[in-house]
């Protein structure tokens, strides 16, 4: 367990920090950390340096897990503290953004070294093959993964069907018109191998950008939406104007975002059969930077132990490791040092989703999940009634919700 938010306090007497065994080093690290992000919420700059310099002889990114996310946190500290001096910024030329990492290439070593987004496509095409296999004219809208390994293997089960494949139209939003020529042309070719009536429908525009207009549905089709590890960057507001909570109908609090209402209400309005969502299972969407910061130190812990797990110490495959490091510690930046529109990696738990999708007039349907194996190496599927948790080691990571009008 980690400690709470008020647990800042070292005490004098510690041993050197070099002379730490790993599990007192991580537990030092961790404490360190906290430490840090409640003086930088508080505005002591100084003692959040004090901080960083501890942390700086302990963390590590070539070091065991939480060597390496230690390193990561710390850093989205001190951009967040560097944004403090604008002036000092600019004359050391210091851009506090990273330089841009392709994603794409990091989502495909991602989608290889773990089974996370495999057993999410494994759901989506059991559930949309379920949910569609009666119908004649389909149209699914892929909100911006553009993943052959999940489309591919769908067309052929669609393919596959006892009455002959149906006519099948994929719009893929994306902001990488690169990444849609790619799918593009892995999509036509693979349907012209299985002699399917097709229809590709790229869109170069990011969510915020989309109309209903653009998406051209037809009277007549059956219509699906997919969304994986994309929905939430419509959270991002102005945090201070726009900031609202609902009456507390629950034990969570919810808070408003009118771009998100609005962008579920559109696709509510086009009655699609089913709207398959996965979301990390976190809540990274506080305002509060401590709150998030130890929310993000728990859920990004397991990410990188499940690194550890794969990769394990300096391995032939270290600069794969070094690559999805450099993905997450993206998002741990975001996280902690940005806020308001900047803040886009606003991560929120099922149950979040489950207020947003019904308060617009969606309800949750069933899941289908293939007899698969769903256990392994640590990894795990959970049924949690209306969603299926993908769990690392009892931890859930990632959650898979459907819907429906």
């Amino acid at each position: 367990m980690y400690p709470s938010s008020s647990s800042s306090s070292l005490s004098s007497s510690s041993p050197p920090l070099e002379a730490l065994k790993p599990e007192e080093r991580g537990l030092h690290l961790i404490q360190l950390l906290i430490k840090c992000a409640n003086h930088t919420a508080s505005g002591d700059l100084n003692l959040a340096d004090e901080c960083l310099c501890q942390i700086s002889r302990l963390a590590s990114l070539h070091g065991d897990s939480m060597q390496r996310l230690a390193a990561q946190f710390a850093s989205a500290l001190a951009v967040r503290l560097v944004k403090n001096w604008p002036g000092i910024q600019k004359a050391l030329n210091y851009d506090t953004k990273r330089p841009k990492l392709e994603l794409d290439p990091a989502r495909v070593i991602f989608t290889k070294a773990f089974p996370y987004l495999g057993f999410a496509y494994a759901i989506i095409a059991r559930t949309l093959l379920q949910a569609m296999s009666a119908e004649r004219v389909i149209h699914i809208v892929d909100l911006g993964s553009a993943d052959p390994k999940l489309w591919a293997p769908l067309l052929q089960s669609f393919a596959a069907l006892p009455d002959g494949p149906p006519h099948l139209k994929i719009t893929c939003v994306h902001s990488n018109k690169a990444v849609l020529e790619k799918l593009g042309l892995k999509l036509v070719k693979e349907a012209e191998a299985l002699d399917m009536p097709f229809q590709y429908n790229p869109l170069n525009v990011s969510l915020r950008e989309l109309t209903k207009d653009m998406l051209k549905v037809r009277l007549g089709e059956a219509l699906g939406f997919v969304s994986i590890l994309n929905l939430h960057v419509l959270l991002a507001q102005d945090d201070q104007a726009d900031a609202q909570f609902r009456p507390k109908k629950s034990n969570i609090d919810v808070k408003d975002c009118k771009q998100m209402g609005e962008f579920l209400g559109m696709v509510r309005s086009m009655y699609p059969k089913v709207v398959l969502l996965v979301e990390q299972e976190a809540h990274h969407n506080s305002n509060h930077l401590v709150d998030r910061f130890i929310e993000g130190l728990h859920y990004y812990s397991a990410m990188f132990d499940s690194l550890e797990a794969s990769f394990g110490g300096l391995s032939s495959s270290s600069e794969e490791r070094f690559v999805l490091e450099e993905m997450f510690g993206r998002e741990i930046e975001n996280i902690v040092a940005w806020e308001g529109v900047e803040r886009e990696e606003r991560h929120e738990r099922y149950a979040w989703w489950m207020v947003r999708f019904c308060e617009v007039g969606f309800k949750p349907v069933r899941l289908w999940l293939d007899s698969m194996e769903d256990s392994k190496k640590g990894y795990k599927i959970i049924s949690q009634r209306t969603s299926l948790m993908i769990c690392w080691n009892e931890r859930p990571l990632y959650a898979v919700s459907a819907w429906t009008c």
